[in-house]
C-alpha cells in the first residue's frame, strides 16, 4: 500500500485548514448579514474577496449547504437560504426545549464563579438597555446565551442549539430581542439567573424555556406591526 510522504501529508493538512478557515469566514459573512437571504453566491467574487481560489470556496459552500445555511439549485447555482415564518416558528419551539434543558443542567452544577460572570453580563445589559444602546446590548445578549449553553456541560445539546440559532439568523438577524424592548428581555434574563443561582433546576427550565417562547411571541407581534404598516 502506498503511503503519503510527509510533504504530501502537509499539503493535505494545509488544504484542509484553508477550507475550514474559508468555511468559517463565509459562514460569518452569512450570519452577520453581509449576504441577503435568497442572494446568489458568486464564487468568483467571494474568492477575490477572501484572497483564495474557487476550490476552497466551493468546498465551503458545499459544507454550508449541509448545515442548512445554503441551498443549491441545479443549473442556477448556490443561494443563501430563505427561512419561512413557519420554519422559524418550528425552530423556536425546538430551541425553547433545548434552552430550557440547558438552564436545568446548569442549575444542577453551577459554580459561584459562573454566577458572578453571568451577573456581570446581565448588569452590562441593563446599563445598555437604559441607554437604549442596541448595538451594545446585542453582543452581550449573545454572550449571555452562549455562556449558558457552554456551561451546561452537554456538547450534543450545544451543537444542536447552535445549529438552530444559525438558521434563525437567516430569518431575521438581530431582531430576536427587539420586539417589546430591551428591558423586557433583560427582566427575563434576571429571572433565568435567579433560578440558576438558587440552584433550582425546575425553575431554571421554566425560565429558560419561557424566555425563548416569549422571544418568539415578540417577533410575531413585530411582524404583525410591520405588516399593518404596509396595509
Amino acid at each position: 500500500m502506498t503511503q503519503n510522504t510527509p510533504t504530501q501529508e502537509l499539503a493535505v493538512l494545509r488544504t484542509s485548514s484553508l477550507t475550514t478557515a474559508v468555511e468559517r469566514e463565509v459562514e460569518r459573512l452569512i450570519l452577520n448579514g453581509s449576504f441577503a437571504p435568497g442572494e446568489r453566491i458568486n464564487e468568483n467574487k467571494l474568492a477575490l474577496r477572501l484572497g483564495t481560489s474557487r476550490g476552497p470556496i466551493r468546498e465551503a459552500v458545499r459544507a454550508l449547504e449541509g448545515s442548512g445555511l445554503v441551498v443549491s439549485i441545479p443549473n442556477r447555482g448556490s443561494f443563501i437560504r430563505q427561512l419561512s415564518i413557519e420554519e422559524a416558528l418550528e425552530i423556536y419551539e425546538v430551541r425553547a426545549a433545548l434552552f430550557g434543558l440547558a438552564g436545568q443542567l446548569l442549575a444542577e452544577r453551577v459554580t459561584e464563579k459562573q454566577i458572578r460572570h453571568m451577573n456581570g453580563l446581565v448588569k452590562d445589559m441593563e446599563e445598555a438597555s437604559l441607554r437604549q444602546d442596541f448595538d451594545g446590548y446585542y453582543p452581550l445578549n449573545l454572550a449571555f446565551h452562549e455562556y449558558i449553553i457552554d456551561s451546561a456541560g452537554n456538547a450534543t445539546l450545544a451543537q444542536h442549539y447552535r445549529s438552530l440559532v444559525k438558521k434563525l439568523h437567516l430569518f431575521r438577524a438581530r431582531s430576536l430581542v427587539q420586539g417589546g424592548g430591551l428591558a423586557v428581555s433583560n427582566l427575563e434574563h434576571r429571572e433565568m439567573l435567579s433560578a440558576i443561582a438558587a440552584r433550582d433546576p425546575e425553575r431554571a427550565y421554566r425560565a429558560h424555556r419561557s424566555h425563548v417562547i416569549q422571544a418568539k411571541d415578540r417577533l410575531l407581534v413585530l411582524m404583525k406591526s410591520e405588516a399593518d404598516e404596509l396595509t
